[in-house]
């Protein structure tokens, strides 16, 4: 669903004139959807196919693969093929056993949807692993006045060809380009146990994987023993890069998209060049995943999470960039057997300060959202459920706006932003309007500006992509909702879920995200806003807290406060018979 809002642009400059590099017809299906955005825009057009003449003919069948006898030969006597024959048996198992829907990787007859597009076969000059064009080949591109060329196909690209179009030659790189260059892509991400694997789209130049990086998203690594599982979001969120960056060139010039691009901070990492992995390399690597999967199926028998609610005093002292605050003091709230409580929000109001959390029920399987007062000693009277829906509900973000007390609680399980509003507060609440929908949203949070409502949202579109941070604003609490043109604004899973109501500290706007790249609510971060207009927005990490603040936590994933109070959450681990009845 996201992708609507770039398929349509209301500049009048000419439609984008869109070239190809291709091997085949046959393409995987993250590609296939790059073209069906393409054909739904109204500002770019295909114009232009150059097809690599090595490969067989477009929309014939793949080359079948050698009998087994041959390849059994060849693995013998060719001393590359032996290197890396595990990783090979690897990749085979790895297919069979790790299913995934919808599959990136299913490869999708595109001859049709191509069909009276002008194809040019060209054979490159090949020097080891890169393909090289000649000036007359180049001069073929040129001719059609292309003002980006995608790359889908051919090798490692360098020459003059490169320059053969208007905006350049943008191509896919999956990994972080900053730690990994080179393949197989996201497997040493697994190898190394780094907590993020990383995609982007950059203009190719001649230095491999060092051209200007147009975006990138970081999405937490799917540890475990199956490479193609963490493939997925990465190659479904990079199918987004491309429409997007388009209609921002269309929308707003090339000023704007090389303004948003990233810097290229090349970053040795453990190797310079990174490689298939050879069969020692590969033994180590399964036997390290084949302990961590016992043991991780021993702790799901016995263990579960439990979360709870901490308060205090209100205390913030001055914000760092070097330290995080002081979280001494903390009272924890305990739930009844069955229950856990997180997400706190509280709200004053008549007096009294109010706390609104998530209370989810093991015996329903699902939160509803419930209230307490929050009394002079620091501990709650006894709560009361407020709101409850046939799924789930957490993260109830209440606020006044005029008269009117508001909540909107997270109801990404029915893939809706709800409002509802209090007709008898704290305890009565009924739906004032459905806000947004269609597509998985967490953790809506607003702020209010200016005589704007801002609303970042997280939300996970295409289907089995990661968590980004998209930003939204209306002119009123129940006006339409505006897409910011700077979305997604965060793109990297150890901030891009909301942790609590932005606010401000010292004139400085605070910004709580979670992390959510080393489990679910691993840690909570305070970001500064430095910037919100609506075309602009940027920020700045300030720092992290991380669960260690208390004995025993495993995770920490909400921060918010009033003048009064300051409340937390944090989540432990026990055996199912000590929380659930």
């Amino acid at each position: 669903m996201l992708e609507t809002f770039h398929l349509h642009s209301s500049s009048p400059r000419p439609p984008l004139r869109i070239g190809l590099f291709l091997d085949s017809f046959l393409l995987p299906a993250w590609i296939e959807t790059i073209l069906e955005h393409l054909r739904r825009s109204n500002f770019a057009w295909l114009e232009l196919a150059v097809l690599n003449a090595e490969d067989p003919p477009a929309g014939q069948e793949r080359p079948r693969r050698a009998a087994w006898p041959a390849r059994l030969w060849r693995c013998l006597t060719d001393s590359r093929v032996r290197r890396a024959a595990l990783y090979s048996l690897y990749s085979c198992w790895d297919a069979a056993q790790h299913p995934v829907a919808p599959d990136p990787f299913r490869i999708v007859d595109c001859t049709e949807r191509l069909a009276g597009l002008e194809c040019i076969p060209m054979k490159p000059l090949r020097q080891r692993a890169v393909h090289r064009f000649t000036p007359e080949q180049v001069q073929r591109i040129r001719d059609r006045a292309l003002d980006v060329i995608l790359c889908f196909g051919f090798n490692i690209i360098r020459g003059e060809v490169l320059n053969a179009a208007r905006y350049g030659v943008w191509s896919y790189h999956h990994g972080d380009n900053d730690y990994y260059r080179g393949g197989p892509a996201h497997f040493w991400e697994l190898f190394e146990e780094n907590p993020f694997s990383g995609v982007l789209l950059q203009v190719l130049n001649e230095e491999l994987d060092g051209g200007l990086v147009l975006c990138k998203a970081h999405l937490a690594t799917e540890q475990g023993s199956s490479l193609i599982h963490n493939r997925v979001r990465p190659y479904w969120v990079g199918s987004l890069f491309v429409i997007r960056k388009l209609h921002e060139l269309h929308q707003y010039g090339w000023e704007q998209v090389l303004a948003r691009t990233l810097p290229n901070r090349p970053h040795p990492g453990q190797r310079k060049l990174y490689r298939i992995p050879t069969n020692r390399e590969m033994v180590g690597f399964l036997a390290r995943r084949l302990v961590k999967s016992a043991q991780a199926r021993l702790t799901r028998r016995e263990h579960i999470w439990h979360w709870r609610i901490a308060l205090r005093p209100s205390a913030l002292g001055g914000l760092s960039a070097d330290a995080a605050p002081d979280m001494r003091g903390f009272r924890w709230i305990e739930s009844p057997k069955g229950h856990f409580y997180a997400d706190p929000f509280p709200l004053p109001h008549g007096g009294k300060t109010w706390l609104f959390f998530e209370d989810f029920r093991h015996a329903d399987n699902r939160g509803v959202i419930s209230c307490a007062e929050i009394l002079e000693e620091g501990t709650l009277s006894a709560p009361r459920e407020v709101l409850q829906r046939p799924y789930h509900l957490s993260y109830p973000f209440v606020f006044e706006d005029g008269s009117e007390i508001y909540m909107i609680p997270e109801s990404g399980d029915n893939r809706t932003v709800e409002l509802y509003r209090a007709t008898a507060f704290p305890y009565r609440w009924e739906q004032a309007r459905l806000l947004f929908s269609g597509v998985p949203a967490w953790d809506t949070t607003l702020w209010m500006e200016d005589g704007l409502f801002w609303f970042f949202v997280t939300m996970a579109d295409p289907p089995g992509a990661g968590t980004q941070l998209f930003l939204f604003y209306a002119d009123g609490l129940l006006g339409r909702w505006n897409y910011h043109p700077a979305n997604p604004i965060c793109s990297h899973e150890q901030r891009a879920r909301g942790a609590g109501a932005i606010f401000r500290h010292q004139g400085r706007r605070i910004r709580p995200s979670q992390d959510v790249s080393r489990g679910y609510g691993y840690s909570f971060a305070w970001n500064e806003i430095t910037r919100l207009t609506p075309t602009e927005y940027q920020e700045q990490l300030i720092f992290e807290v991380l669960p260690s603040w208390a004995p025993g936590l495993a995770g920490t994933h909400t921060y918010n406060r009033t003048p009064r109070w300051e409340v937390v959450d944090g989540k432990i681990s026990g055996p199912r018979s000590r929380f659930v009845a």
